[in-house]
C-alpha cells in the first residue's frame, strides 16, 4: 500500500499563518484579510498617551482667606477688609491698598465666617448685624474679627493682634504719667479714640507694666479676648463676654467677688456698665476701660449722655471723686520710615479738674488742658507740635488731626494762645522759642503756601 501523504506540520507554518489558522478554528471560519489586518494592528506597539495640562483646582474660600492673612502679615498691614463679591483690600500705615481678585460671594463667605466665628456669634451677627471674634492661626498669629452686614450681605474686617504684650516704653505715649496711673490702687482710667487708634494696645501696655512691677490680680472682661498675657508678677484672669460671662455688667458684678485689684472692661457701652465701673472704683479697685471719643472733654460728655438729665449732677460728682485720668489718642502717618505714630491728649485728676466736674463746667476742660499749667495735662496741640518739630509727622497731617489747627499754627510760630503757659522745651513764657515755620532754622518747617 502506498503511504498516505503526511499532514504538514503546523509548526512549520509561518507565525502569522499559524495565528490566522488558530483564529479560524476558534470562530469556525477562515480568517479573512480584514481580520488579519486587525490582528496585526493589535500587535503593533501603541504610542504613548499625550500628557495633558491639568488645571489646578481653585482655592477654597478658607484657603483664600488664609492666603490673604499671610499677605497681610508679610506686608505689615493692620487690617484686612473683605466684602462679599467686592475687591479685597488691606490697610498699611493707615492707607487702603486694593488686592487682586474678588472676595467670594455671599454664600461661600458666610460659610467661612460660620466656621471661624461659631454658631453663637453668628446668631448675634444675624440678629444685630455685627459680631466680634478672635482667630489664631499657626504660623500667622492672632487676629480680631468684626463681621458685619453691608447691603444685607456678609463682610468682615480682620485686624492683626500682637502676640507679645506691648512695652509701655515703646509706644510713644506719655510713659511716666501712664506708669503712675497704672500703679494707682483705685480710680477710673479711660483710654479713648476712634476704632483702630490703639486703645487696646495702650491698655495692654499698662497691664504688662503692672505684670512686671507689682503683685496684683487683674481681671479682664473682653469681647473678644485679644492679647494673651504671660503671667509674671500678676495673676491675670481673662474672661470673654458671651463665653465666660453674659455681658460686661454681669462680668463686673461677679468680678467684685473674685478678689481683683484691677478690672479691665473692654468698652464702656451703656449706663449700666458705667455705674458698675464707678461702684468698683468706690470699693477700692482700679478700673480701666475704653470709649469711642476723640478727646478728653468729649469723653465726660459721652458718659453723661448715657444718663437722663436729672442724673447728670450725681454722675459728675462721682466722676469728680473717681476719675483718675483720660488718655485720648490718634494715629498719624510717620514721615521718616513709614508706619504710624500716636498723637495724644492727657487729662489727669487735678484739683482744678475735679472742681470743673463738680460744677458742671465740662466745656472748660478743653481750655484747662490747652493751658497745661498743671502737671499731667497735655493737649493734642502740644503733642502735635512736638511731633512736627521732631520731624516725625508732616505739618499738614498734624493740622488735619488738630481740633484747633489755627492755635497749632500759632504755637509752631512760637506764639501761645493761652496766657503764661509754660513750654515743655523752654520753661515759662518768654523762654527760648522754636524756629518759625518760615525760618530756615533746624526745624525746616514750611506753612502751606509759604516760600
Amino acid at each position: 500500500m502506498g503511504e498516505l501523504p503526511s499532514e504538514p506540520d503546523k509548526f512549520d507554518q509561518p507565525v502569522n499563518a499559524r495565528r490566522l489558522a488558530r483564529l479560524a478554528d476558534e470562530r469556525g471560519k477562515p480568517a479573512g484579510p480584514d481580520e488579519a489586518a486587525e490582528s496585526a494592528a493589535a500587535q503593533a506597539p501603541k504610542p504613548a498617551p499625550v500628557a495633558q495640562a491639568v488645571e489646578p483646582p481653585p482655592a477654597s474660600p478658607r484657603h483664600q482667606l488664609e492666603a490673604w492673612l499671610a499677605g497681610m502679615v508679610e506686608s505689615k498691614a493692620s487690617d484686612l477688609i473683605l466684602r462679599a463679591g467686592a475687591r479685597p483690600s488691606r490697610r498699611v500705615a493707615g492707607k487702603i491698598h486694593f488686592l487682586p481678585g474678588r472676595v467670594p460671594g455671599p454664600g461661600p463667605l458666610l460659610e467661612v465666617l460660620e466656621g471661624v466665628m461659631g454658631e453663637r456669634r453668628m446668631e448675634t451677627w444675624r440678629d444685630t448685624g455685627s459680631a466680634d471674634a478672635a482667630l489664631h492661626l499657626d504660623g500667622l498669629g492672632r487676629f480680631r474679627l468684626n463681621a458685619y452686614k453691608q447691603m444685607g450681605e456678609p463682610a468682615v474686617v480682620i485686624r492683626r493682634i500682637s502676640e507679645q504684650a506691648p512695652d509701655i516704653e515703646q509706644l510713644g505715649l506719655p510713659m511716666e504719667e501712664l506708669k503712675k496711673l497704672a500703679l494707682r490702687k483705685r480710680g477710673l482710667m479711660l483710654v479713648t479714640g476712634i476704632a483702630g487708634s490703639g486703645k487696646s494696645t495702650t491698655l495692654g501696655g499698662m497691664i504688662q507694666y503692672m505684670n512686671t512691677t507689682v503683685e496684683r490680680h487683674v481681671v479682664t472682661l473682653e469681647d473678644p479676648v485679644e492679647l494673651i498675657f504671660q503671667e509674671q508678677q500678676c495673676v491675670i484672669s481673662q474672661r470673654e463676654v458671651g463665653t465666660d460671662c453674659i455681658d460686661f455688667e454681669d462680668g463686673l458684678r461677679h468680678a467684685l467677688r473674685q478678689s481683683p485689684d484691677v478690672i479691665l472692661i473692654g468698652e464702656m457701652r451703656d449706663a449700666e456698665t458705667v455705674i458698675s465701673a464707678l461702684d468698683a472704683t468706690e470699693t477700692g479697685h482700679l478700673v480701666m476701660s475704653t470709649l469711642h471719643t476723640v478727646n478728653a472733654a468729649q469723653t465726660v460728655d459721652r458718659i453723661l449722655s448715657f444718663f437722663p438729665g436729672e442724673q447728670h449732677a450725681q454722675v459728675r460728682m462721682r466722676l469728680a471723686d473717681n476719675l483718675a485720668g483720660v488718655l485720648s489718642q490718634r494715629l498719624l502717618p510717620r514721615v521718616d520710615h513709614g508706619g504710624l505714630v500716636p498723637a495724644f491728649e492727657l487729662l489727669v485728676s487735678t484739683p482744678h479738674v475735679r472742681e470743673l466736674l463738680q460744677e458742671g463746667k465740662t466745656a472748660e476742660l478743653a481750655r484747662v488742658i490747652e493751658q497745661g499749667t498743671e502737671d499731667g495735662l497735655i493737649s493734642f496741640n502740644e503733642c502735635l507740635r512736638g511731633l512736627v518739630v521732631s520731624h516725625q509727622v508732616d505739618l499738614q497731617e498734624a493740622l488735619a488731626a488738630s481740633d484747633r489747627p489755627d492755635e497749632l499754627v500759632l504755637a509752631l510760630r512760637g506764639i501761645t494762645a493761652s496766657h503764661g503757659r509754660p513750654s515743655r522745651e523752654g520753661g515759662a513764657k518768654g523762654g527760648p522759642r522754636p524756629s518759625s515755620p518760615h525760618d530756615d532754622g533746624s526745624s525746616g518747617l514750611r506753612m502751606a503756601g509759604g516760600s
